[in-house]
């Protein structure tokens, strides 16, 4: 028997859901389980529900995702037992391959392209015989480099030692941007060379300026200022990308939760912020030249229950945000509307 649609969108998505629900199983649940509901006065994303086009490759937690714009690849990093550590999708979400070798625990993962290549960055926060290390990675999973005493935590710049180390950037010119660490003995922030020399380190564990309490993510705008969330915290802190001087901080955004990611959107007017405690991105107004001034949230993406996000990345050629959930256990695509 054929129904008649009902003028308003809400009762027709629940019903819809439902009987999709029944019909074909957890699946199409799960797809309509984790859409969201924006607040604010104009929605600026959707959520893509055929991305990826096969979830059940999501076999462990997924921790963290990272963009290769230039060949539209996505890349994720998930934990678990007897699990592929790195999946590879196409940006339409398709699976393409995985891999596995030098893996433990993945937290934080990084693309970067150059004009030659592409390479994979991941902190590695397992505490065996690959852990407490950032690795760089082939686009097909060759190990190419090791920052840090693998197995080994510690605070020693020679030899170079991580902690836990949450996550990496690395600009063109190949500077390097660490915070460390996620939980362990280090709350720092550290700025590399592209030849892996310490240029400046800033951080200690605290509440004060330029101190941590988990710095967890890091990611640097075309305006010269590195911006790391301070997680425990609850608070976005900004530096000067060439001297690690102290610029300011974001706390009054994060009074419910601590921000756990921070990525800028493809035309830097805006931060993606994920907050894992209470199931939401937050979507922040980002400063251009000067002063970082006051916090301000244009929007929010209120996700259910349980999602927990963890990390974003965005795609900086069309504009999409990818979710890593650790509790949902998938990453989620949403494109820009405009």
């Amino acid at each position: 028997m054929r129904r008649k649609r009902p003028p308003g969108p809400g009762p027709w998505l629940v019903m819809a859901g439902a009987l999709l629900a029944l019909l074909w199983g957890s699946q199409v649940l799960k797809a309509f389980d984790y859409s969201s509901s924006w607040k604010g006065q104009q929605q600026m994303y959707k959520l893509d529900i055929g991305w990826p086009k096969i979830p059940e490759y999501f076999t462990g937690q997924t921790f963290c995702v990272a963009v290769d714009s230039l060949h539209g690849l996505v890349y994720v990093g998930q934990r678990g037992d007897n699990v592929p550590k790195v999946l590879v999708f196409s940006e339409e979400g398709y699976f393409l391959y995985s891999w596995n070798n030098t893996v433990e625990m993945p937290h934080g993962i990084f693309v970067l392209n150059t004009a030659t290549d592409s390479s994979v960055w991941i902190t590695d926060v397992g505490t065996g015989k690959y852990g407490h290390t950032v690795k760089q990675y082939s686009s097909s999973g060759k190990l190419m480099q090791i920052l840090g005493t693998p197995g080994n935590a510690g605070s020693s710049l020679i030899p170079l030692q991580f902690d836990q180390p949450a996550e990496i950037f690395v600009e063109e010119s190949g500077d390097i941007y660490v915070v460390d660490g996620d939980g362990g003995m280090n709350n720092r922030l550290l700025k590399l060379s592209n030849d892996y020399k310490e240029i400046w380190l800033t951080g200690t564990n605290g509440t004060g300026i330029g101190q941590f309490k988990i710095p967890h993510s890091v990611t640097v705008d075309p305006f010269g200022r590195v911006w790391v969330a301070d997680r425990d915290n609850k608070r976005i802190q900004v530096f000067d990308k060439v001297t690690g001087e102290w610029l300011g901080s974001w706390s009054s955004c994060f009074s419910e939760d601590g921000p756990y990611s921070v990525r800028f959107t493809a035309d830097y007017k805006y931060l993606i912020v994920a907050q894992l405690n209470i199931n939401r991105l937050a979507i922040l107004a980002a400063p251009t030249v000067g002063s970082i001034g006051d916090c301000v949230m244009v929007n929010t993406v209120q996700l259910a229950d349980e999602t927990k996000p963890h990390l974003v990345d965005v795609d900086m050629k069309s504009g999409a945000v990818y979710v890593a959930e650790i509790g949902a256990q998938q990453v989620q695509k949403y494109v820009p509307l405009s």
